[in-house]
């Protein structure tokens, strides 16, 4: 049994872990369920919480009780995964990634998200209001307006050959480096990094 949880708390290298994600379309063909995506989930919580009368919300939530049991146990994974599977060595960053966040004032890389930037005592400042209010906000809202979210386009539209998922994935890689390489610095700047 320690060996097993040796084994399988170790990172798992890209031609591992890539091909079980990919695994997950043909499976989810095969069970006969075609979409995929996390934030759809959150509609068929509202929908089976929220009084009926909103159309959004007005369909059988029921049959898609299998997205909410996944989101449920990827949380559940996460949580025990952190737990109990730890790895304990630090994070490998490369030194070019290191001085580029390094100049924006990010310098404590001892965890996977920056605790400079993500940490309980930023929520109440001008550095917690960008990150966590409006970039939340605007996943929320890119999300909605994007009929999904990453995995859900990326993963399982474009592999259904889907048109507007593939623009959608185009798009999302554009923001991504758009903030990234344009707007990131400056905005680290007004907030007082």
């Amino acid at each position: 049994m320690n060996q097993f949880i040796e084994w399988i708390s170790q990172p798992w290298p890209w031609y591992i872990a890539g091909p079980m994600i990919g695994l997950t379309v043909p499976a989810l063909l095969i069970l006969g369920n075609k979409t995929f995506g996390i934030s759809s989930s959150l509609r068929h919580i509202c929908a089976a919480c929220v009084p009926a009368g909103i159309p959004f919300f007005t369909y059988n939530w029921k049959n898609e009780m299998w997205n909410l049991l996944f989101v449920l146990g990827v949380g559940i994974g996460g949580f025990l995964a952190v737990t109990f599977l730890a790895n304990p060595e630090s994070i490998v960053i490369s030194e070019a990634t290191q001085a580029d966040l390094a100049a924006l004032g990010i310098t404590d890389f001892s965890d996977l998200m920056p605790s400079d930037i993500f940490s309980w005592s930023n929520l109440f400042t001008a550095k917690g209001l960008l990150f966590f209010v409006v970039g939340g906000f605007l996943v929320g809202f890119g999300t909605r307006y994007a009929g999904g979210c990453t995995s859900g386009h990326a993963i399982m539209g474009i592999s259904n050959l889907q048109w507007p998922s593939l623009v959608a994935t185009i798009f999302f890689m554009i923001g991504g480096f758009l903030m990234t390489l344009v707007l990131m610095e400056p905005l680290m700047k007004m907030v007082g990094f």
